[in-house]
């Protein structure tokens, strides 16, 4: 596959005013997609954003570009990602286009795009995308321009969808909920949402004006939800990021939920109703714990590459439902086609409801390996996990462990850092043998 130039793993992402995310390239950006798109014989897509105040910047250039190319626009205004995802099917749309740096701060924003069917555009259709980017812009004859329209219920129809995930015969009668929707494109959805299914709730970080979005609170700042929960003695709390594919949760006594431990708990009360289909797919970042629980259930377990993009694929190959990241992204292809913040928590909710449990029964037999992970900036032009000392250092932890724990090197995909991992159950062996193995890849990067 040909190296990408504009687009990562997740789209088109940076610093706001500075290239690739300006005006200027995301009025081209619109007219390339657009052109691939008609090239196709589809005339509309789908925008939505986040809650950042350069959304409304980006959505005026893109749909200046797919008006030029052809392609009309239906503007779906602050909408969760995966909504975004879920409404492309729905409306039989040619794609949907998500404004949103997830759960970035304000100052960042990108671009990424679903195909008709709800997954991540194929790799072939980005790289024509690419291509076209080089290209000299042109337009398309008046009668022949892209219109805009705005599609005015697109949070019911997603609250709808939502709500459907969850069994009819189940309700959320007598939990008192606790919602951190991170000042981002879930404020006026995920609260609705458990309201309607019967809970009492408590929403903070639902009070977005452009620049708080993520700010202390979210997916990635949790202290703010743990201290409502434990203030006003509620029964869980659920944290989603801004553009709400990600969920951490907090148990009534505090205690943070990441992704592993939720995949833990939907796979073993799957298991145990018969609804289980194949395995569960986590990443190289997985906890060595959870890979470990499974196997003593006799649940296969398979790692893809870091990115929900990549979980997706290795779900799709074997046919399996199950998948997701520590960091919060949960994806069950049985309900959706990506990570859904929402969709997650309604499962766990459902699972509380199945085995007549709290959250903190639930999830009280899965125990992380302490995961030390240690950044090591390194120049472009060296290859330290070619070194040979680093490689010696490697297997000598490895010995170390003996099978009790695992070492990852890898490159970050969008910094110049080796990041060094190492878990295991001893937590001050595990932090001096990462910083073992750390000091020889910052050796061999001078």
């Amino acid at each position: 596959m040909s190296e990408r130039k504009y687009f990562g793993t997740d789209g088109v992402r940076g610093r706001v005013g500075q290239f690739p995310i300006t005006p200027e390239f995301a009025v081209k950006l619109g007219w390339a997609a657009g052109r691939v798109l008609a090239a196709k014989g589809t005339s509309r897509v789908l925008v939505g954003k986040d809650t950042r105040v350069s959304g409304y910047m980006l959505e005026s250039a893109l749909e200046a570009g797919l008006a030029a190319a052809g392609v009309g626009v239906d503007f779906l205004g602050p909408m969760p990602t995966p909504g975004i995802a879920y409404l492309t099917r729905t409306f039989r749309a040619a794609a949907g286009i998500v404004i949103s740096a997830s759960h970035n701060p304000y100052y960042d924003n990108g671009i990424k795009f679903f195909a008709d069917n709800g997954h991540k555009l194929p790799d072939a259709v980005e790289l024509e995308i690419e291509r076209l980017l080089d290209e000299p812009m042109d337009c398309v004859i008046s009668e022949e321009l892209g219109r805009a329209k705005r599609i005015n219920d697109a949070a019911g129809r997603y609250i709808e969808f939502c709500k459907s995930v969850f069994p009819n015969e189940m309700t959320l009668e007598g939990l008192h909920i606790v919602v951190d929707c991170a000042h981002g494109a879930t404020y006026h959805i995920a609260p609705n949402v458990l309201r309607e299914l019967g809970a009492e709730v408590t929403e903070i970080g639902t009070q977005p004006n452009g620049l708080n979005i993520n700010k202390e609170c979210g997916a990635t700042h949790l202290a703010a939800l743990q201290k409502k929960v434990l203030e006003t003695k509620a029964d869980l709390g659920i944290a989603l990021d801004g553009d709400g594919d990600r969920i951490m949760m907090v148990t009534e006594n505090g205690r943070p939920i990441d992704g592993d431990e939720i995949l833990y708990m939907l796979a073993v009360t799957a298991q145990n109703q018969g609804q289980l289909q194949g395995g569960v797919v986590g990443t190289l970042m997985t906890n060595f714990a959870l890979e470990k629980e499974l196997d003593k259930r006799r649940i296969p377990f398979v790692r893809a590459k870091v990115g929900d993009r990549y979980v997706i694929e290795e779900l799709v190959k074997r046919d399996w439902y199950l998948g997701g990241e520590n960091s919060g992204h949960v994806i069950n292809r049985q309900h959706h086609t990506t990570g859904d913040g929402i969709v997650a928590g309604l499962q766990v909710l459902a699972a509380m409801y199945q085995e007549q449990k709290s959250l903190e029964k639930l999830s009280c037999d899965f125990h992380k390996l302490p995961q030390i992970l240690i950044n090591v900036r390194f120049d472009s032009d060296k290859q330290p996990l070619e070194s040979a000392n680093v490689k010696s250092a490697v297997r000598e932890v490895e010995k170390a462990l003996a099978g009790g724990g695992r070492v990852l090197l890898r490159k970050s995909g969008t910094e110049p850092l080796i990041r060094v991992m190492v878990e295991g159950e001893n937590e001050a062996k595990v932090k001096a043998f990462a910083q073992q193995i750390a000091n020889e890849v910052e050796a061999a990067t001078n």
